[in-house]
């Protein structure tokens, strides 16, 4: 799958920070999907958006790709998008999405 790495994402947020889901989880971050790309559940391709630029719920975010998330046990990965000038370490990123990641048997593949 090609990960449009070297290009910024649009990202269009469905479930902002805050957001409560069928199941309880909170979600401490912003959360989205890029349109028109096609994830493995057949649904626009899922992104959590990391930023310290960003404070609270936003609608719609612009940034650029650093990992993607690979869950053994299920048919879809997360994609991982922060600002232009921001970086995270694989434990930075997993302390910031384990509110959901900790139901699931994943791993995070940074990108160069």
């Amino acid at each position: 799958m090609e990960h449009h790495k070297l290009q910024k994402l649009k990202i269009i947020v469905d479930r902002p920070m805050g957001y409560k889901d069928d199941f309880d989880n909170v979600y401490p971050i912003n959360y989205g999907y890029v349109p028109g790309i096609i994830g493995g559940d057949g649904e626009e391709q899922d992104v959590y958006i990391l930023s310290n630029k960003v404070k609270g719920p936003i609608d719609e975010f612009t940034g650029k790709l650093i990992a993607i998330v690979h869950r053994n046990d299920d048919i879809e990965e997360k994609w991982v998008v922060t600002s232009e000038d921001e970086n995270y370490t694989k434990e930075q990123i997993r302390e910031q999405i384990n509110f959901m990641e900790q139901w699931f048997d994943s791993k995070i593949e940074l990108l160069n």
